[in-house]
């Protein structure tokens, strides 16, 4: 341990490299709610894309496992490391280091957050336009779990999103993915192959992002529905209307009551309104021109009381961010009611209504509950998932990502594998592609450091 160390601090120095009390507790878990803090042996904090090559060669030749941590705001347990391993965080690698205007694209090193490039990008008028609800996060993360977020229904997520890379291969082999064009036909796509891999194949060190124009009106509309059948059925109507929603989302009865609650939220919904209905429905539009954001807000408030909303509601300026962020933060309002787990499965979008029915008939089977929120836009549903004993939850996860998985879609839509997943997947997915991926793996990773353990279960990688 002590020859490590002292490599690893000649890298980064001896500041920069955290053994021992040194290391606090931050760094021993992500926001995954179902994994067991560890720390790691070593903390390193690497300030170029040089010292991350240098850090990953002397891992590989003393075969420590790697762990590569943003803002820790993951919630699948993928930046968890391990006790005899090295946790990189790049908490010093994390300016903007370009905003591109002319091509409309920003150049960033993964600990950038999303409130900073925000910031940053908002001096030219334009936007990185992936929010998965946390603004702490950083553009790494994003990368590394291929985040989605609320505006996945305009925007796409992270992949549609980002151009290129710099990556360090754990060899200590620096490549360059992609660029700034919009376009390339030339190889495989490496860029793609990385984003989502969850810090399993190489580590992004820069990554060129898109930026759309920032458009500086915008407003809400929130709809209760009796019926959570209505609220799905009314979801590809507005898509196909062309009004081009940039939030679509739905918020179940009881998961809007523990918002509203949490965050003191006044949205002007009648009690005997909040009190029948099943679901609300979240149609946010923008606009360059105010004029025509209000011509799209009145057509959405007509196109839902046909779609049989029991009333609308439009909420502009302060209560409509309030709700956005409060629906961002539903992840903290379902740890905070006790929930002990949240999942992302994804499935068909008009599957939605099928899938949600069952999975709460399973819960309920198990003697426990789920309740949440999700993209109705994309058919990503989020769940709070309440049954304490493990091995019950475990079987109700099983049985639920299997339906999820039966109606065509998959255990995660954003939030990644991770650790508390990874067994999951091993036991769900087609053999034939988990082997095809292992090869993948072995091959960007011949010495196996980089986060054993995520995505292939613990001795299944």
């Amino acid at each position: 341990m002590g020859d490590v160390a002292a490599r690893l601090a000649e890298i980064v120095g001896d500041k920069n490299l955290l053994i021992g009390d040194a290391i606090s507790e931050d760094y021993a878990h992500d926001e995954a709610l179902s994994t067991t803090p560890q720390k790691p042996a070593y903390v390193a904090k690497p300030a170029s894309t040089e010292e991350v090559a240098e850090l990953l060669k002397a891992a590989s030749e003393y075969g420590v496992p790697v762990t590569a941590r943003g803002s820790g705001s993951g919630l699948s347990g993928a930046a968890r490391p391990q006790a005899d391993g090295l946790l990189l965080s790049f908490e010093r690698m994390n300016a903007v280091l370009e905003v591109d205007a002319d091509n409309h694209v920003a150049v960033v090193q993964p600990g950038v957050t999303l409130a900073e490039l925000d910031a940053k990008t908002a001096e030219a008028g334009l936007s990185y336009t992936v929010y998965p609800g946390e603004l702490s996060a950083s553009v790494g993360g994003n990368v590394g779990t291929n985040a989605g977020g609320m505006r996945a229904v305009k925007y796409g997520v992270t992949r549609n999103n980002v151009l290129g890379l710099q990556a360090v291969l754990p060899t200590g082999e620096i490549i360059r993915t992609g660029g700034k064009t919009s376009k390339i036909s030339t190889g495989y796509d490496l860029t793609q192959l990385i984003i989502g891999s969850e810090g399993t194949l190489a580590l992004a060190t820069e990554v060129i992002v898109k930026l759309h124009p920032r458009l500086t009106h915008g407003a809400t509309v929130l709809a209760p529905f009796g019926d959570l059948d209505q609220v799905m059925a009314a979801v590809p109507k507005i898509i196909s209307s062309g009004l081009a929603p940039h939030i679509l989302e739905y918020i179940d009865n009881m998961t809007m009551a523990a918002i509203v609650y949490n965050e003191k939220l006044e949205l002007g919904v009648p009690e005997e309104i909040r009190n029948t209905c099943q679901a609300y429905l979240v149609v946010a539009l923008e606009n360059r021109e105010e004029a025509r954001l209000h011509e799209d807000i009145e057509t959405v408030g007509e196109l839902l009381s046909e779609l049989g909303a029991v009333d609308v509601y439009i909420l502009e300026g302060g209560s409509a961010r309030k709700l956005i962020e409060a629906r961002e933060k539903a992840f903290w309002t379902a740890k905070a009611v006790g929930a002990d787990d949240v999942i992302d499965v994804v499935v068909p979008r008009a599957a939605m209504p099928q899938f949600l029915t069952k999975a709460r008939e399973l819960a309920m089977a198990a003697g426990g509950g789920a309740l949440g929120c999700g993209h109705a836009g994309d058919g990503n549903v989020h769940l709070g998932i309440f049954c304490k004993d493990p091995e019950t939850r475990k079987k109700l996860l099983t049985d639920i990502f299997a339906y999820g998985m039966e109606l065509g879609g998959a255990i995660s839509g954003e939030h990644g594998l991770g650790r508390t997943k990874a067994g999951y997947f091993s036991d769900l997915e087609d053999p034939a592609k988990i082997e095809l991926m292992r090869r993948i793996k072995q091959s960007f990773d011949p010495a196996g450091i980089l986060n054993p353990g995520v995505l292939f279960s613990e001795g299944k990688a």
